[in-house]
This record gives C-alpha cells, structure tokens and sequence, in this order.
C-alpha cells in the first residue's frame, strides 16, 4: 500500500519505520523536518505538508501529541483534510479523550473518507518489530478494512466498540501502567536501606503477583535506574506520561467520576519530578525519583 505518517515523534517514526520494512511505500510527514531525515535514508519520502502527504497515499496514519496537535495536523494550514481525500482510510492512533476522535470522525466522514481510530499500547521496540497492542473504535466494516495494516504494527489488535471506544480504552490500559512506576519507586523506598542489590530486588518483585509484565520486559532498565546508572534512552518520558494522566484525570469528570485519586497523586508526584529536571527521563526511571526524594 501506500501509506502515509504524519507525527514524527518516537512512536510515528518507528511505526513508519516498520511499515517500510514490511513493503509499504510510505511517506511521512512532520512539522520539525529534520525528524523525517533518518526515515528518508530508509526509503520513505518526505511531504512538505499533511495536504500533500493526503494527497499521495491510500492511508493515513496520525499519532501526534493531543487534541491541538490532532486540529493542527488536519484542519491547519495545508491539513490532512484541506484536499480530495474522498475514499481514503484514516488511522488516528493518538492518546486522547474519546470526545476529540468523535469529533474528526465527523469532520472526515463530511469528506467522504473513512476512519478508525486505533492507539496502541507499547513503546518503540515493540512498534519496530510489530508487537504493539490496538485497542481499536470504528464500525465493523471500516476496522476490516484497517485490520491487515494494523495486523503488521500490532500483536493484537482488537476493535473494542465504535468511535471514541479506543480512546477510553486506551487510557484505561495505561492509567495502572503509569500509577506503578510511582508505587514501584515507594516499594523500593520500603527496602533501600536494607542494602539490597537493585537488580536482584527487580528480579524477586518480578516473581510476585504485584509484578506486572513490564518488569519482565524492561526490568533490567528498572535496576539500572534505582542503582543510579543511566537506562538508556527513553522511550515513554515523565512529560508524556503527565500529558496522559491528565487526559486521564480529564475524562474521569466528563464520565461523571468526582475524581481519580490514585491517577491525581501520581500527577502531583510527575508534576514535582518534572518540575525537578525529570521531564525527558524514561519512564523506567521514574520509580527511582521519590526514594532519591526521601533521602534528600
């Protein structure tokens, strides 16, 4: 197919990445240029505007920040929608609340276009090898349209109700994943004096029916973050997960929820580490920032 990716940041590059590696003629897009470079020596060809990027492919796929991001990328100056795009399929796999994807649903059904919405659970080694999860809203009809593109980017991808569903879905997956990292950090504050070796701890917490599957797959980042080394390079920063808590938070009060203690305290805790220089640091260093709090 020819498939077009507008949004840039880690999780679009790499699943632009993945789509040129499985055959796809792809073309990107993003609003920092320079970004599209390393997928330019992959193979991709680079538009100068989302219009243009529309108007050379069959698909669409935009993963982009939030609810702004999204208007700005479709509606903008020289948007995704400014053209023809009459039958084309578009994928919006951004974190966001259900209401702003209902919104373009309309706006792209009025252009005679499709669109599912599909955001994904995962983080950019999963989306380079296709193992990311999708938890997808749209009708039957268009989810099988969508489904074979979506099957080379995901492990599992399944449509969850119409427009809107993947939304809610989506922050529901990762309201208990971004909540741990702060309760992994307190389970650590509970033993550091024990002298223990960070490593082993993350190992034993791993075997317990507390330990949830991404101690498993990035736990050796985990250890290297609470013995003071540097993980490596982040893949879920302190930033964006703040940005979903309060997409999260935001939610909660349109479903008539007064609240969402757990996810409101985590905010204020990320809210203070960002606040600390922790913005861009991983999420897999997050649990190291209350201990290291405390002992100051």
């Amino acid at each position: 197919m020819k498939v077009g990716v507008a949004g840039l940041g880690r999780m679009g590059a790499a699943i632009a990445k993945r789509l040129i590696e499985v055959g796809h003629e792809v073309v990107v897009w993003n609003r920092n240029p320079d970004k599209a470079k390393p997928l330019a020596e992959a193979g991709a060809k680079v538009a100068a505007t989302p219009a243009e990027l529309a108007g050379q492919v069959d698909a669409i796929i935009t993963i982009v920040t939030d609810a702004a991001a999204i208007a700005s990328v479709y509606e903008g100056k020289s948007g995704l929608l400014e053209g023809d795009v009459a039958g084309k399929l578009f994928i919006e796999m951004s974190t966001v609340q259900p209401e702003t994807e209902i919104a373009l649903a309309k706006k792209i059904a009025a252009k005679k276009a499709v669109m599912v919405e599909c955001p994904v659970g995962g983080t950019v080694g999963p989306a380079l090898t296709g193992k990311l999860l999708g938890v997808a809203g749209g009708t039957a009809e268009d989810f099988a349209r969508a489904k074979p593109l979506l099957e080379q980017m995901c492990r599992r991808v399944d449509l969850v109700g119409p427009i809107g569903s993947g939304a809610s879905m989506k922050l529901a997956v990762n309201l208990p994943l971004v909540v741990f990292w702060q309760s992994f950090g307190e389970a650590w504050s509970m033993v550091r004096h024990l002298g223990l070796d960070p490593a082993w701890f993350v190992e034993l917490m791993a075997e317990t029916s507390g330990g949830p599957n991404v101690l498993k797959n990035r736990g050796s980042a985990v250890a290297l973050a609470l013995a003071g080394k540097d993980p490596g390079s982040a893949t879920f920063d302190c930033d964006s997960i703040r940005k979903d808590l309060r997409t999260m938070v935001a939610e909660a009060k349109v479903r008539g929820f007064g609240g969402l203690p757990l996810a409101e305290r985590t905010l204020a805790v990320f809210d203070e580490a960002s606040a600390a220089g922790w913005g861009a640091k991983d999420c897999t260093e997050l649990p190291a920032f209350w201990p290291g709090k405390a002992k100051a």
